[in-house]
């Protein structure tokens, strides 16, 4: 077990397998000493437990919830293209998609839960660059997205 795992474990939290891919591209593509996640929503157990918009059907703490999700699943993607979580530098950028109700404007404090984890699992390594952006709709009506990019020691 990698020391990102045991890190996970005792935050009582596991790997989940990859997410396959909805339409035509891959979970994680490396490129150099990079790797980069497609967007990842919260599935858990094959699919999401919520959908909706986040300031109408969702609350702000649920849809914080479903990012450290999301983050998880990016960490599940990076796995599979890296082959060991230890082999993060750091991660360079966190993209978060937050499904907004027009006058819903917390899409930082929504994203917050995905930086957060990925803090708590990686020490300094998991601090990034990062954007939260509000949008319509997002795919399967999911209410949040994640990508990320990682840099990896050689």
């Amino acid at each position: 077990m990698s020391a990102v795992e045991a890190k996970l474990a005792e935050l009582g939290l596991t790997l989940p397998e990859v997410v396959p891919p909805l339409a035509a591209y891959q979970p994680a593509v490396q490129s150099g000493p990079y790797v980069y996640t497609a967007g990842q929503l919260p599935m858990a157990d094959g699919k999401l437990p919520v959908t909706g918009k986040v300031g109408l059907e969702v609350t702000p703490d649920e849809a914080k919830d479903l990012a450290r999700t999301c983050a998880l699943n990016a960490l599940a993607a990076v796995k599979s293209v890296a082959g060991d979580l230890d082999r993060i530098a750091r991660v360079v950028k966190v993209v978060g998609f937050v499904a907004s109700a027009t006058d819903f404007t917390g899409q930082p404090g929504v994203v917050n839960g995905a930086s957060e984890l990925l803090g708590e699992v990686l020490g300094d390594k998991g601090v990034h660059a990062r954007s939260a952006v509000g949008v319509a709709v997002l795919p399967l009506d999911a209410p949040v997205e994640v990508e990320i990019q990682v840099e990896l020691v050689p």
